[in-house]
């Protein structure tokens, strides 16, 4: 008799610890589509099931330790991963915009020197018509002649500016901005045996493009290869075929 009273009340405190634990728990409100407000019973576990992710996400979405010991209470607000991907992805779109600017900066300082060209020939055309009225304009002419064509044959060599030749090397390029460094697009990096730091080079690719560049740094590649160097250059001008070959000159 005493043994059936005694399973009888164990029975009777079981239904009412689980009762009494379906009247407390309650599903977490959300706030968004980011967060949501700690009830009482609630747990990691209830939450994370709720939502559709692993407790292990929840936890690290919330600078918790995973699999740690999570103490949470009601009208705590919990963050979800959803939160922490939407900061990655604004700021990858704002890396992407800055590095998409810097190339436009170039292309606008290079157009701009265009009208000083236009100035130039219309000051020849002027001094021709010029000519054309009296002699002595003509020897003004021949002189403006000559003075263009001396200031014609300095740009010219100024633009291709030739040195002493290093042979053949293998070229591949590389982003600084990418790799954290702040040295810019202005240098390659050499076996500082081959071509010491602050070495100019006049790098002719082997599709004619001519490329100027300032040793200011070595890597592991360089120090293994002495026959190739790493130009520096922005992601979106690295051309397709990513390795080349080129002629080196040292300027």
């Amino acid at each position: 008799m005493k043994k059936v009273l005694s399973i009888a009340l164990v029975s009777t405190m079981a239904l009412t610890a689980i009762a009494a634990t379906s009247h407390t728990a309650q599903a977490a409100v959300s706030l968004d589509s980011n967060h949501v407000q700690v009830e009482a019973g609630d747990t990691y576990k209830s939450i994370a099931a709720a939502n559709g992710i692993t407790i292990a996400e929840l936890e690290q979405a919330n600078g918790r330790e995973v699999g740690g010991f999570d103490l949470i209470f009601p009208g705590e607000t919990v963050t979800l991963p959803g939160a922490t991907a939407t900061t990655a992805t604004t700021d990858t779109q704002q890396a992407a915009t800055s590095q998409a600017t810097t190339p436009q900066a170039s292309v606008e300082e290079t157009s701009y020197q265009a009208p000083t060209q236009t100035q130039d020939t219309q000051s020849t055309q002027a001094t021709t018509q010029s000519a054309q009225t009296t002699p002595s304009a003509t020897q003004q002419t021949a002189s403006t002649t000559t003075s263009a064509a001396s200031n014609t044959t300095t740009n010219t060599n100024t633009t291709s500016t030739t040195g002493t030749s290093q042979g053949t090397f293998k070229i591949s390029f590389y982003d600084p901005s990418v790799l954290g460094s702040n040295m810019g697009y202005g240098g390659v990096a050499a076996n500082l045996s081959v071509f010491p730091k602050g070495t100019q080079l006049k790098i002719t690719l082997s599709d004619g493009t001519v490329l100027y560049r300032t040793v200011n740094d070595t890597g592991t590649f360089a120090y293994s290869n002495p026959n190739q160097l790493d130009v520096a250059m922005p992601n979106n001008q690295i051309p397709s075929y990513g390795v080349t070959t080129a002629s080196v000159e040292v300027i």
